[in-house]
């Protein structure tokens, strides 16, 4: 598909919203820690940021059908850049759960970004639109905890401040260089803002229902693993920080490469169905053989049909889920996907990590096994999906 210059734009908008969110990932566990927080607490900061995602997401997006994207993309990048900033001057354990709440709860960037690429790009090219967003976002985690693990040397604030850059960066460019999409045509008081069942609609539609579904069996998988990823090989091989740190980094460089050079050309030669068939099965047998590896020379093969499989799936699934709903409810939509993996977030590193502490390793991947073969269920046995 052709990228234009609208696509181009809001694509560097989402690298430089993701490289803002996931510089703060290496440092802020250690922040929390030099302030006083257990362990416990630690996870608490980041469920705190899903949970508030998980409502929100849906709100904006909704906010974001009837106003415009652009003004509720600005709004939310506001909130981004608020929140670094009190990060940046927390010397409390409350500021740092001050900050994550405030990104939680307005920061929804990603999911109006999303509802953005469904207004400019056609029904055909959707899910191809999808895999190059993917791949913006591969690109912002492969680089972004690098930076800044780097920059924490120097002080926890710094990389704070560094975000709230980024994501000023982002607000200039969205307000100077990105069209609206949506016309306004409702008034805020016909409009129900908060609407609880918005979930209920798009989880008892016939057309939306298994997309959501599927994507909800895929999240969860991903998020157990890769949550307790670094936890599991150091019990199983012995793996140090620095070597999950290459292998993770390499899992980016995969998931870039299928979703922004290898994407379209599988799904013009398989078609959508084929290669979301294909891409469960790889995290199948990708889970199967980091259960049975037999030493650490077998892991970047295991690893690659993951990631295979990982860099097919969410791509044409986000376009399943855009194209089971209308025009007018893309960003309605496309936040309860979001939230759907906002739930995944919350549940799955707990689920994983309770397994890994009060069982055997290998229980952890046996969870995921189960979580992805519902999901192969619904494709292979439930019939059709969404093309």
């Amino acid at each position: 598909m052709k990228l234009d210059r609208k696509l181009l734009i809001i694509l560097l908008i989402q690298i430089t919203e993701v490289l803002g969110f996931s510089l703060i990932l290496p440092f802020l566990p250690f922040y929390a820690q030099s302030l006083g927080a257990s362990p416990l607490m630690v996870s608490l900061i980041l469920s705190l940021f899903s949970l508030l995602q998980f409502i929100s997401a849906p709100i904006l997006g909704r906010l974001s059908d009837v106003f415009g994207r652009k003004p509720l993309l600005i709004a939310s990048q506001v909130s981004t850049f608020i929140s670094f900033l009190v990060l940046g001057r927390a010397t409390t354990l409350g500021m740092i759960f001050l900050s994550r709440a405030i990104d939680g709860a307005l920061g929804s960037n990603y999911t109006i970004a999303q509802a953005y690429i469904s207004d400019i790009s056609s029904k055909k090219d959707r899910s191809k639109a999808f895999g190059i967003s993917g791949m913006a976002f591969g690109f912002g985690f492969l680089i972004g905890p690098a930076i800044g693990g780097y920059l924490s040397r120097f002080g926890f604030s710094v990389p704070a401040f560094v975000a709230a850059g980024i994501a000023l960066v982002t607000i200039v460019l969205t307000a100077l260089y990105l069209p609206e999409t949506v016309k306004r045509e409702k008034e805020l008081e016909k409009i129900k803002i908060i609407d609880l069942k918005v979930f209920s609609k798009y989880l008892t539609n016939n057309k939306t229902v298994r997309p959501l579904m599927i994507l909800l069996t895929y999240s969860l998988t991903h998020v157990i693993w890769s949550s307790n990823f670094a936890l599991y090989f150091d019990k199983k091989i012995g793996f140090t920080a620095t070597e999950v740190g290459w292998i993770l980094a390499y899992v980016g460089l995969i998931s870039i490469f299928i979703r922004g050079f290898l994407l379209g050309r599988l799904v013009d030669l398989w078609g959508e169905v084929k290669a979301k068939k294909m891409g469960m099965v790889s995290i199948f047998v990708g889970l199967i053989g980091m259960m049975i590896v037999p030493s650490v020379w077998w892991i970047l093969p295991i690893i690659t049909l993951f990631a295979f499989g990982s860099g097919l799936v969410r791509p044409l699934m986000m376009g399943a889920v855009s194209k089971s709903a209308s025009e007018s409810e893309q960003g309605a939509v496309m936040g309860v996907a979001n939230s759907i993996g906002s739930v995944a977030q919350i549940v799955g590193p707990v689920a994983g990590g309770y397994l890994l502490t009060h069982f055997f390793p290998e229980s952890v991947l046996l969870l995921s096994l189960g979580v992805i073969s519902l999901g192969m269920l619904i494709i292979f046995i439930k019939g059709k999906v969404v093309e």
